[in-house]
C-alpha cells in the first residue's frame, strides 16, 4: 500500500500550526494540491513559507470555519480552481484560551465558541465538499477530535470534551450519509501532542511530576508527535482505507 495523493486536491484547516500545518505539508510531500486554511494569517505565512522552501504545493487561505458563508466561498474557490476536492480534513479545534473551572462559572459565550470552531465548522466544511465528492463518485473526510472526545478533557474543559464527542458522532452519523456515494468519513483520535502553544503551556502546568505520570500512563512511554497524527489521517485519505468508514482510531501511544 503506497501513500500517495498525486493530482488529489486536499483541504486541511486548522493548517497555521502544529497538526493542521503537519497534515498539509505531508500531503502535499505526497504530490497533493493543498488549500489550507485558518484564521491566524501569521501562522499560514509560515507554513506557507516552510511548503515553499520544500518546493511543496500549498495554498493558504485566511478562512472563519464558524463563518458557513465563508467556508463555502473558500470551497467553492478550490472547485473552480482545481475542478475537484478529493480529501477534507477537519483539524481546525481550540480551545480558545479558556481553562478548567467549575461548570457554574462558564458563561454561554464560552462554552458556544468552543462548539462553534470544534463542531459547526466541522459541519459547514463537510456541508460544503459534499456536492463536489457527490458528483465524483468519492471522497475522503477526515475529522480530527481528541481523546477527550472518548473520556474526559485533561484540562477540564467542559465544552472541549463534549464537543469533540460531538464530532464523533457527527463522523458516523455522516459516513452513513454520504457512503452511497464512494465517500468516506472518519475520525482521528490524538492523545497528548506538544503541538502548538496551548499544548504547550499545558505541558509546563503539570510540573515534573505531572509529566512523568502522564508518561507512565502511556504504553509506549513517550508523548507523540504531529506527524504520528498526519499518518493516521494519510491512512484514512488512502485507498487503502476505502473500505473503511465511520471509525475512530485513538493515536495516543496506547491507553
Amino acid at each position: 500500500m503506497t501513500l500517495e495523493f498525486a493530482e488529489q486536491t486536499v483541504i486541511v484547516t486548522g493548517a497555521a500550526h502544529g497538526f493542521g500545518r503537519t497534515i498539509a505539508l505531508e500531503f502535499a510531500a505526497r504530490g497533493a494540491r493543498v488549500w489550507a486554511c485558518d484564521i491566524a494569517q501569521e501562522g499560514l505565512l509560515e507554513t506557507a513559507r516552510l511548503a515553499q522552501e520544500s518546493g511543496l504545493e500549498v495554498e493558504t487561505r485566511v478562512v472563519d470555519v464558524t463563518n458557513p458563508l465563508e467556508v463555502g466561498a473558500f470551497v467553492a474557490e478550490v472547485a473552480r480552481s482545481s475542478g475537484r476536492i478529493d480529501v477534507l480534513v477537519n483539524n481546525a479545534g481550540v480551545v480558545l484560551g479558556q481553562v478548567g473551572r467549575p461548570l457554574e462559572q462558564v458563561t454561554p459565550l464560552e462554552w458556544r465558541a468552543i462548539f462553534g470552531v470544534n463542531v459547526d465548522g466541522a459541519f459547514y466544511c463537510s456541508q460544503a465538499v459534499a456536492p463536489h465528492m457527490k458528483a465524483a463518485q468519492r471522497g475522503r473526510v477526515v475529522n480530527i477530535s481528541s481523546g477527550a472526545g472518548l473520556g474526559i478533557s485533561l484540562t477540564g474543559i467542559q465544552a472541549y470534551a463534549s464537543a469533540k464527542a460531538a464530532q464523533i458522532g457527527l463522523t458516523r452519523q455522516l459516513a452513513h450519509e454520504l457512503g452511497a456515494w464512494g465517500i468516506t468519513v472518519n475520525n482521528v483520535a490524538p492523545g497528548f501532542v506538544r503541538s502548538n502553544p496551548t499544548t504547550e503551556r499545558q505541558w509546563e502546568s503539570y510540573g515534573e511530576e505531572g509529566q512523568r505520570k502522564l508518561l507512565e500512563g502511556i504504553a509506549l512511554k513517550r508523548l507523540g508527535t504531529p506527524q504520528d497524527i498526519a499518518h493516521a489521517v494519510l491512512f484514512f485519505a488512502s485507498e487503502g482505507a476505502s473500505w473503511i468508514t465511520g471509525q475512530v482510531l485513538s493515536v495516543d501511544g496506547g491507553k
